[in-house]
């Protein structure tokens, strides 16, 4: 049985992740801003309130963890505003980079004493934060977010490989969530190739860009 922690808990991708692991056995610390009820009923401990887009609220994540060993970290919060050129809300730019970029980030920096070695961590990025899979532009603030929080992954890969830890960037595929307007797979076979993605990371494959089904996507 693992310990795992994961962000934005309480719906789509996440709200799965934390159902399939809690349904193998697995503890289950979920995080989100809400609340969720149904998977406290199934047996998830959930810490509410959080904002990963905000250092006050990660450090008070930590507080609630205090010193529990951490056996996995997903961070999977994250958001999503429609741009175009000629219309772009630097606004929304800036709250994509806070939650998508500097969120997984955070929480991997506020939670690093509970990690150890053979510990994981698993950022849910985009395939659109690719730079060489772009073939269609549109949505700045989002793929931008995406690439740079790839860039966080990779620099992570290096600071924790001494420690023993593993890092992987993981895209969920296209997924009928809120965030996509009910578009692509469902959350659950999203969840489950994620999952099959965490369980197969190591130290000889950290740091790599996977889809969710497996293969190997480009920087």
């Amino acid at each position: 049985m693992a310990t795992v922690v994961v962000t934005g808990c309480n719906r789509g991708i996440g709200y799965q992740l934390c159902k399939q692991l809690l349904a193998r056995g697995d503890e289950v610390i979920g995080v989100c801003r809400g609340d969720a009820e149904d998977l406290q009923k199934l047996g998830a401990r959930i810490v509410s309130g959080i904002d990963v887009s905000d250092g006050a609220s990660v450090a008070s994540l930590k507080e609630a963890i205090s010193d529990q060993p951490i056996d996995v970290l997903i961070n999977n919060a994250g958001i999503l505003r429609s741009d175009s050129l000629g219309e772009l809300n630097y606004d929304d730019m800036v709250e994509q980079f806070q939650v998508n970029t500097l969120g997984p980030l955070r929480v991997t920096e506020s939670l690093l004493e509970n990690l150890s070695k053979g510990s994981k961590v698993a950022i849910v990025t985009s395939r659109v934060g690719s730079i060489e899979d772009n073939s269609s532009g549109g949505y700045y603030g989002y793929r931008a977010s995406k690439t740079a929080v790839n860039q966080v992954g990779t620099n992570l890969k290096h600071d924790l490989r001494p420690k023993g830890i593993a890092v992987a960037l993981l895209h969920p595929g296209l997924v009928a969530t809120e965030m996509t307007g009910g578009q692509g797979i469902s959350p659950e076979k999203s969840a489950q190739g994620l999952i099959q993605r965490i369980d197969d990371l190591n130290l000889s494959n950290t740091g790599g860009f996977w889809h969710a089904e497996g293969y190997v996507l480009p920087w």
